[in-house]
């Protein structure tokens, strides 16, 4: 569903990622990790067309979006949870929610089944919820898009451990509801570990490795010395 082909690029004159491929098929989960600073962020900027591309080429779902803005390739089913959350401080819950629905699966009233408190909080601003709320609010604006394939940015990052608890829960039954392709960056390789069937790690901007979740879990002296963590 989602694919790379030698991408490369960054910030300005930074060269931040270098010839990465990598592909994402439908229903199908796969997280990057790696340390702080390697490029896994820029990765998905570049994908969602936000930093500046330097060579190669992405493909969503078999077409070409390589050139396209930022609009179009959301349009094209290419939707992002960016670090930070980016929500509309001067927006309600329910205006964010209006504003980014396409038809499809998921509807308001199926987002808000999700993440229940967001019903709670339909009048209030974005500057008004709490860290929890605003990352619950990213997702559902994301799946109000309607993917093909979903980018996840860091989604625990500064979050309690009971709204970690419930966002893992969620994101499993998102994934398990139909066939969108998930790109999970997250710095706790834990849980990047076991929501994804693969995991890619990336060192200096390049994929230095790729196999399946459930065998890197497995081997901590390996996985140690893929995070630089090894003596």
């Amino acid at each position: 569903m989602l694919e790379t082909r030698k991408l490369s690029g960054g910030w300005g004159p930074t060269l931040v990622n270098e010839d990465v491929s990598l592909r994402v098929a439908s229903g199908e989960t796969v997280a990057i990790v790696g340390r702080n600073g390697v490029g896994k962020s820029t990765l998905l900027e570049l994908l969602v067309g936000r930093a500046q591309r330097r060579g190669g080429g992405i493909s969503l779902g078999g077409n070409d979006i390589t050139t396209l803005p930022v609009h179009q390739r959301a349009k094209s089913g290419l939707c992002y949870v960016p670090q930070g959350r980016e929500v509309f401080p001067s927006l309600t819950v329910a205006e964010h929610l209006q504003i980014a629905a396409r038809p499809g699966h998921w509807t308001v009233p199926r987002v808000i089944e999700l993440f229940p408190r967001l019903g709670e909080r339909l009048a209030s601003h974005g500057n008004q919820l709490s860290g929890g709320e605003q990352q619950m609010l990213a997702v559902a604006r994301a799946l109000l898009g309607n993917p093909r394939a979903l980018l996840m940015d860091e989604p625990f990052e500064g979050l309690a451990p009971i709204i970690v608890e419930h966002l893992v829960h969620s994101i499993r039954r998102i994934v398990q509801s139909g066939s969108i392709a998930l790109l999970l960056v997250e710095q706790r390789v834990d849980i990047a570990l076991d929501l994804s069937d693969r995991c890619i790690v990336m060192d200096r901007g390049r994929c230095v490795f790729e196999g399946a979740s459930a065998d890197l879990a497995r081997d901590e002296n390996q996985l140690a010395a893929l995070m630089g963590l090894g003596h």
